[in-house]
């Protein structure tokens, strides 16, 4: 979906290009600076960012404060009103996001239910860091916690003979997975003010390592 959000953005600046074009040659007399036009820089990256990872949940918050505000500045809501009911609603989306981020079912969504049967080995990191390196040794999984912490899991020296399972929360965190050259990775995540990334290569018929995310004001990140 990399490309996608390469080709909306291009269009973006495309748009702004002929219309500052046109009003320049006087074919034109279109006025971005409009009352609230400051909000179309909360409301069209979250847009961009909903069309390229619809399972990114903080891109819906984002995208539905920055339309709140936009009528907000129109005067079409009352700015009093909003400002009470932003931080309830933020709660509100938050326990949303917790219940159902399991319910969408997809081929990978089952994958990692089959890699989950078995009880993985656990490791925290809250209000300090951790770091895990699998040297030599065989990779069968992890859970990984960051509350207020850091952590780092070093996986290129590990032995991935088949498909394993990384469940990676992050709260107010940080966790970093290294992952050899060898491997796939893919992602499903939950992700409220934060999100995944992952910079990992796609190979053809070897090991995939699915990574189950869930970032609340954190993130993760595959390398």
């Amino acid at each position: 979906m990399k490309k996608v959000g390469n080709i909306l953005w291009g269009l973006v600046f495309i748009v702004l290009g002929l219309i500052f074009g046109l009003n320049a040659l006087g074919i034109t007399d279109i006025n971005i600076f409009f009352r609230g036009w400051w909000t179309l820089i909360i409301i069209i990256p979250s847009l961009i960012g909903v069309i390229k990872d619809s399972t990114k949940f903080s891109n819906y918050i984002w995208l539905l404060l920055g339309i709140v505000l936009f009528l907000t500045a129109q005067g079409i809501l009352d700015i009093n009103k909003v400002g009470k009911l932003i931080f309830p609603a933020i709660l509100v989306c938050i326990g949303i996001a917790i219940i159902f981020k399991d319910t969408i079912s997809t081929k990978t969504n089952d994958k990692i239910k089959e890699l989950n049967k078995d009880d993985k080995e656990e490791y925290y990191a809250t209000f300090s860091s951790e770091k895990i390196t699998f040297s030599g040794a065989e990779f069968k999984g992890v859970t990984l916690n960051s509350i207020f912490g850091g952590m780092d899991l070093d996986l290129r020296g590990a032995k991935i003979e088949q498909d394993q399972i990384i469940n990676a929360t992050a709260v107010f965190g940080g966790i970093d997975i290294f992952v050899p050259d060898d491997v796939n990775v893919k992602v499903k995540s939950t992700s409220i003010f934060g999100g995944i990334s992952n910079k990992s290569q796609e190979k053809e018929n070897r090991p995939t390592i699915y990574v189950k995310g869930f970032c609340l004001f954190g993130g993760v990140e595959v390398k």
